[in-house]
């Protein structure tokens, strides 16, 4: 099929459309958009998307649905604009399939999906995959919308064989060029209020093209790699780990690993839930007090963080919270320490917070104007890989957080003095 073939399959019928508040007509045909009113995805309209940044940003209620959209709309306008740039060897199956996994690529999500991963926990593009094949509303909306079912799920989970055509879409579903990422800046950054995440999508998305079989853009246009690298670390800096989300992640993970660790729920218990299953587990094990950290989140009563350490710092606390079980020994250990003072205190109100790595590296190849081509890595001198490092590095703190009474020099002491 040629090229304008192939255009024309993206284009005709495309009369149906959301208004998405970033300003774009999201167009879509008929097939496509049953997928969107199955049972399956509207479920994305009961989860947010930054989960509790709201209680800091109150405008941040924008939902995974939303940004599904958007998904779909940026993954759409990439596949016009590699078109029109270059001769890819698509198919209009392939390229359904591709516009089908942008729409359903965080369909299994579930609430705080990712403070749980150093558990052995399904990962949501498994459990995409999982809900396609099982869900036969949405099973059936993919098989009738031209798309490939086992297609659409190998591009979501990069877990299952790819080759040719759909190892492509896959890394232009996950790159460093990514709808996803083009789209989730600039949303979270819109309802939030602030400025950091910005892009000029519309220019970026110009400038791509295909080369050996993955994603690439002009030289002209390296910059905005650069530009999309430093709204990351802005937006994780000011947004996704401001003092007072992490507050809230880190008491909702307390509370959901002490209730497996205790038996109290399984890890499969918050499979395919949204907010408001979520909200409700407190009252289902209204006797298990450590889930009242997730009542004290949804109202908005916060930890202070009492305590912090960079996290390229060597320090025994460090290595003491490697990971999430030897993590609990040492909350034990401090609250032992802190109990002296403060007899109120609760063993599950002291918690000790790690952010998980961030990678700022960006594998993209930079085309020329003679058609050669570089990686990003050679060509920017912004973003070498001393800066990354020290960009990653510098966002990151091992943070103890506790109720607002417990003193921070009390703390100190007991750190600083060995108590625990």
């Amino acid at each position: 099929m040629n090229k304008k073939e192939l255009i024309l399959s993206l284009t005709e019928g495309f009369v149906l459309s959301y208004r998405d508040p970033l300003g774009n007509d999201i167009l879509m045909d008929q097939a496509i958009k049953r997928i969107t009113l199955t049972s399956a995805f509207r479920k994305l309209d009961r989860i947010k998307q930054n989960g509790p940044t709201c209680l800091v940003y109150p405008g941040a209620v924008h939902t995974r649905l939303c940004h599904s959209l958007g998904v779909y709309y940026t993954g759409r306008q990439i596949l016009l604009s590699v078109l029109e740039n270059s001769n890819p060897e698509f198919t209009v199956s392939g390229m359904r399939s591709f516009l089908v996994a942008c729409l359903l690529h965080d369909i299994g999500h579930f609430p705080y999906a990712h403070s749980l991963k150093e558990l052995s926990i399904k990962e949501h593009e498994e459990l995409a995959g999982e809900i396609i094949l099982n869900d036969k509303e949405l099973f059936d909306a993919v098989k009738n919308s031209g798309a490939a079912v086992e297609d659409v799920i190998a591009i979501i989970d990069d877990k299952k064989k790819a080759t040719g055509e759909v190892e492509i879409y896959r890394h232009i579903l996950s790159g460093a060029l990514d709808p996803d990422k083009l789209d989730y800046l600039n949303r979270d950054a819109f309802f939030c209020g602030v400025p950091y995440g910005n892009q000029n999508n519309g220019y970026i998305i110009s400038k791509l093209h295909i080369l050996n079989n993955r994603i690439a853009i002009e030289h002209s246009a390296y910059a905005s790699i650069e530009h999309i690298l430093f709204s990351k670390y802005l937006m994780y800096k000011n947004i996704y780990w401001h003092k007072d989300v992490r507050s809230a992640t880190c008491m909702i993970k307390k509370a959901l690993l002490s209730a497996i660790r205790d038996k109290k729920i399984a890890v499969e218990d918050l499979y395919f839930i949204d907010d408001y299953d979520f909200d409700m587990i407190p009252q289902k094990y209204k006797e298990y007090e450590p889930l009242s950290l997730i009542t004290a989140v949804r109202n908005n009563m916060l930890f202070e963080r009492v305590w912090e350490r960079e996290w390229y710092l060597d320090h025994e606390l460090k290595e003491l919270s490697s990971n999430i079980y030897s993590r609990f020994e040492a909350e034990d250990r401090i609250y032992k320490a802190l109990k002296k003072r403060y007899p109120q205190l609760k063993e599950y109100e002291v918690i000790i917070d790690i952010p998980e790595p961030i990678s700022f590296e960006a594998d993209v190849a930079i085309l020329e104007n003679d058609g050669s081509y570089k990686k990003f890595s050679d060509v920017t001198k912004l973003f070498t890989k001393d800066v990354e490092q020290q960009f990653a590095s510098s966002l990151r703190y091992i943070g103890i957080y506790t109720p607002d009474y417990v003193s921070r020099d009390i703390i100190k002491e007991v750190i600083d003095g060995r108590e625990y």
